[in-house]
């Protein structure tokens, strides 16, 4: 292979992480303003994770989920399981940003749990895409879509308690 080859699959690389890094950040800046004021003072269930660990966890399944965008994109686009995937992909990720604006820019988490069950779903599908065209990347998603899993039924618990 050549070196131009080589940095070319390097730079998709590091653009498929951005990406998802960056819908992290997007959804920080409707999160952050609200884990420090209006998030404090719900009353929340037993199991709520301590506020520190939400970053960490985030950070790690966002270098996850964009390796299986990468290992996605490595593929032609041109194959329509490809750009299937890839879009199923690119939805949920707007989904994941949505939630955020739901749940902490408009502080309705009813509205946001009605959100987070189309976002659930959304990555269950692009699990099941993405392994069609590389078993890793939806593997990849799995972590994912379990974290997701829990932050519905908190999600639900943060709404039926402070109804």
């Amino acid at each position: 292979m050549s070196s131009r080859f080589n940095s070319f699959i390097f730079i998709k690389l590091i653009i498929a992480l951005v990406i998802c890094q960056l819908a992290g950040v997007v959804g920080l800046l409707f999160t952050s303003p609200s884990t420090y004021s209006w998030y404090v003072y719900l009353e929340k269930p037993s199991f709520t994770p301590p506020r520190w660990l939400f970053s960490p966890v985030w950070i790690i399944l966002f270098v996850l989920i964009g390796i299986s965008l990468y290992l996605l994109w490595k593929n032609s686009l041109k194959e329509r399981a490809v750009r299937v995937a890839v879009l199923w992909f690119g939805g949920q990720l707007g989904l994941n940003i949505l939630w955020s604006i739901v749940f902490f820019g408009l502080k309705a988490p009813f509205l946001a749990f009605l959100e987070i069950l189309l976002l659930w779903t959304a990555i269950l599908i692009t699990i099941i895409k993405a392994i069609k065209v590389s078993r890793v990347a939806g593997l990849l998603l799995v972590p994912y879509w379990g974290w997701v899993s829990f932050m519905a039924v908190l999600n639900f618990y943060l709404w039926a308690l402070n109804v």
